[in-house]
């Protein structure tokens, strides 16, 4: 069960379950023929076993010790510097966390309780020291080169949609980049796009490009519940390691929320722990795209034990991230709104808690927290996403990258018709990308479109 524990105070997920709920029982299609199999993502992902605190440090949220987590971990030699020295966004971010701490504290302290009490979060490993997937090759690199193919003239343009996967099982004519991709089928399926191998969820469709070529996502033509999003926030760790490329705040105005919202949907955006990027969201963003703000919650990251994964207090990191919610309010909008979603209400200050991704911006699903909010049948999107989930759609340059079966066991089901009796150790299956015979060109990019 992906909800582990639920009080007042909020959810404890259990992120790697959410996953496997869309795809572990799959069609796997390989040239001529196709076969069945199970997939479920690697545990080690989400083996967190210690907190990164310093080693005499009581890492417990117990009565007794609770205040003992504002021990920090010895910081890296820097140029010192008095405390009168701090700039205006750390005064903001020092603000901001004495106004949140003991919703956070007394909010995780109770939920991880619950988790232990159903014997979750109790430290205990399913897995060995196993390696974390190998380094993926960085799909927005795709969407650059993709940019200099030959533009379809206006009166030849094709449908902006089309099928994974043809009557006869073929893939080899996607064009994951100017059209939305579908898998209306009831189970998810493995399938090779550029050469590589992806699972691809049930009831699901997405859009790989970038910022230049969000258009074939509203010639969809579907107006969303639920809008959630996870933009590139520009800051200084991002610059320094350039992982990926950031997006100036002012740039998000330029997405077209207001067309693909239906009246009254659900907006959902994770922002860092910067102050003036939430400010930006409440008070910049989100009138600007007519979205009325409802309120404030909370990621907690937590190890598999239940401590914080950084000291709650520590001046660099925060055990936390925060999620910014609002309504789609349309000043002339004629359209009545939908009774059952209109009546209900965001509560403030809730809190998720979960064991993190050691894959970097890998996001728990909100499918299941967020679902009482939106109403039966709600239509789903994924803004800046970097997976898929069953029955959304999903836009992005890295719209695929955890989806690539490196980061799954894929093992044979005995019966497709059985009932999907979930993850197992069985052996798993070698993919195309992790033959010994043949590199993955998963790790280095590959040099054509395909």
């Amino acid at each position: 069960m992906s909800v582990v524990a639920q009080n007042n105070r909020g959810w404890v997920l259990d992120a790697c379950s959410l996953i496997d709920q869309g795809c572990s029982l799959c069609i796997r299609y390989n040239d001529k023929y196709k076969s069945h199999v199970r997939c479920c993502f690697k545990k080690q992902c989400f083996q967190l076993l210690q907190s990164h605190y310093s080693l005499n440090a009581a890492a417990v949220l117990d009565g007794e010790n609770k205040d003992v987590v504002q021990t920090t971990v010895k910081p890296a030699k820097k140029r010192k510097r008095k405390h009168s020295e701090l700039n205006h966004g750390e005064i903001d971010s020092q603000v901001f966390h004495a106004k949140i701490r003991s919703v956070i504290l007394e909010g995780t302290k109770s939920l991880v309780d619950s988790a232990h009490s159903v014997g979750y979060l109790n430290g205990m490993a399913d897995t060995g020291k196993e390696p974390l997937p190998p380094k993926e090759c960085r799909l927005a690199a795709l969407c650059e080169m993709a940019k200099e193919l030959p533009l379809v003239d206006s009166e030849e343009q094709e449908p902006c949609v089309q099928s994974l996967v043809a009557a006869n099982g073929s893939t080899s004519h996607v064009d994951l980049f100017s059209r939305v991709t579908e898998n209306k089928a009831d189970k998810a399926v493995v399938v090779t796009l550029m050469g590589e191998d992806y699972v691809i969820p049930r009831h699901t469709a997405f859009l790989l490009s970038d910022f230049t070529h969000i258009q074939p996502l509203v010639d969809y033509g579907k107006k969303y519940d639920l809008i959630v999003m996870d933009p590139p926030w520009e800051n200084k760790s991002v610059k320094r390691s350039r992982r990926y490329s950031s997006l100036p705040s002012t740039q998000l105005k330029r997405l077209p929320i207001p067309v693909l919202a239906s009246s009254n949907c659900l907006v959902v955006t994770w922002v860092t722990n910067r102050p003036s990027h939430l400010r930006f969201v409440r008070d910049e963003l989100y009138p600007h795209w007519g979205v009325e703000f409802v309120a404030e919650w909370f990621w907690v990251k937590v190890t598999t034990s239940g401590q914080f994964v950084f000291p709650l207090d520590s001046p660099h990191k925060k055990p936390y991230e925060v999620l910014v919610l609002g309504r789609y309010r349309p000043s002339a909008d004629s359209t009545p709104r939908s009774p059952e979603k209109s009546k209900v209400s965001v509560e403030d200050q809730r809190l998720i808690v979960s064991v993190p991704s050691a894959l970097h911006s890998q996001k728990p699903s909100l499918s299941e927290v967020l679902k009482s909010y939106i109403g039966a049948e709600a239509e789903c999107l994924e803004l800046f996403a970097r997976n898929l989930q069953p029955g959304w759609t999903s836009w992005g340059n890295e719209v695929l990258k955890f989806q690539h079966t490196n980061y799954f066991n894929l093992t044979l089901a005995d019966d497709p018709e059985d009932k999907d009796e979930g993850c197992t150790d069985k052996p798993t299956i070698t993919s195309r990308s992790n033959s010994p015979e043949e590199p993955s060109a998963f790790q280095h990019c590959p040099s054509t479109l395909g």
